[in-house]
């Protein structure tokens, strides 16, 4: 059995969560069956069972007048020269709405399976035509082309299987709840301190991890920073943001509140594992959430939440035993549920420890390799009797 992943993002291009699930599950994957990758970029690579390739843009595609544009044309024209090579795989399993037309398109010309998992949805994300003028539009053509005739829709969480079905025309049977996952062995208590001093970081912080995006919220745990305690430092890493005039609002923010450290660049994996471990708390303040897979991260490293309770947050973060939920862009509630943690630090240890058991329990990605592999094989032997 052999499956193709198509997907914008992969190492060492990866700057959210779909990248994260893509890297670690195909991994997970390749111990088992073949996988190849068909991917956004410049990569290529080829190890036992797992085979990465990938692919560019058209220039022509940054030749257009509205500039806002260029993302989705461009986007399209990549799908084009994914799907144009030839496929030999049993099944296509795509990511996001930047694989959408591709995976149809290999559907629809090789006969085979398609497999969509769903990391967000563009109804649900209205403030993209900020970002994308009015090819959001086709943004939403495409990922509703896809979602409405794939074979298998594979949701996150529970909460993002209910927004499928309250959105798309997708039939319940085939739709598949499986969550996110977690490498145990990278993400796991570092106390090393050499990312703090490197950025100046010193003492009690909050920490931020995400896209400067109206969807994660970070604005909202700017403006709590004037209710935190004091003596705590609020550390925003954060980058790739969605429009300039994003950034440059929160720029604004940043300036303003004198306790934000915004660090705006990725950085490695270790990195980020380090500064994890040694945050007071980690802030996941999204306004729109179909999984939050850095909260795992933050709990695998024994670190207590204050999240949103927001679509799959309300699954991986356990209220009162992991975290707090609070509700989104309350600024004032973020800042309590820090302040908690602040004033009990013997609490802060508890749910740090609590975290770690729940993902180690819940989210390993060895789970959630198998379940994903059940479902191919579901799926390939429903196609084998249809043909006969």
């Amino acid at each position: 059995m052999k499956s193709l992943f198509i997907t914008k993002e992969y190492p060492p291009h990866v700057y959210g969560g779909a990248g994260v699930h893509v890297k670690f599950l195909t991994r997970e994957l390749a111990k088992k069956m073949a996988v190849e990758v068909r991917c956004f970029g410049e990569q290529q690579s080829e190890e036992p069972n797992l085979k990465v390739r990938g692919y560019q843009t058209w220039d022509r595609m940054w030749e257009g007048t509205d500039p806002r544009f260029n993302s989705t044309l461009g986007t399209f024209s990549t799908d084009l020269s994914v799907v144009r090579d030839h496929v030999d795989a049993d099944l296509v399993h795509t990511h996001t709405w930047y694989a959408s037309l591709a995976g149809y398109f290999a559907k629809v010309l090789y006969n085979i399976p398609l497999v969509c998992t769903v990391h967000s949805l563009e109804p649900l994300r209205p403030w993209k035509e900020e970002q994308l003028g009015r090819s959001f539009y086709l943004s939403s053509f495409a990922e509703k082309l896809a979602l409405e005739n794939a074979d298998r829709v594979v949701a996150v969480s529970k909460h993002a299987r209910e927004d499928i079905l309250k959105h798309f025309n997708v039939a319940p049977e085939r739709l598949k709840v499986i969550h996110n996952g977690i490498d145990l062995n990278i993400y796991r208590p570092l106390p090393s301190d050499a990312t703090r001093k490197a950025f100046g970081i010193d003492g009690d912080y909050v920490l931020f991890v995400g896209r400067v995006s109206r969807q994660k919220g970070m604005e909202h745990l700017i403006d709590a920073m004037r209710h935190v305690d004091p003596g705590i430092t609020c550390v925003c890493c954060s980058s790739a943001p969605d429009t300039k005039e994003l950034e440059e609002e929160i720029a604004a923010r940043v300036k303003a509140e004198p306790r934000v450290i915004w660090i705006n660049s990725m950085l490695r994996e270790d990195q980020y594992v380090e500064l994890y471990s040694n945050a007071l708390v980690f802030a996941c303040p999204s306004v729109y959430e179909p999984f939050g897979i850095i909260n795992l991260e933050a709990m695998a490293c024994e670190t207590p939440i204050v999240a949103s309770a927001v679509g799959g947050i309300l699954e991986t973060v356990a209220d009162g035993e992991t975290g707090f939920l609070v509700p989104p862009g309350d600024p004032q509630a973020i800042a309590n549920g820090i302040n908690r943690f602040a004033r009990n630090r013997e609490l802060g240890k508890r749910f740090g420890k609590n975290g770690r058991k729940r993902v180690e329990e819940f989210f390993s990605w060895t789970s959630i390799a198998d379940k994903t592999i059940a479902m191919y094989s579901e799926l390939l032997e429903e196609k084998q009797r249809s043909e006969k």
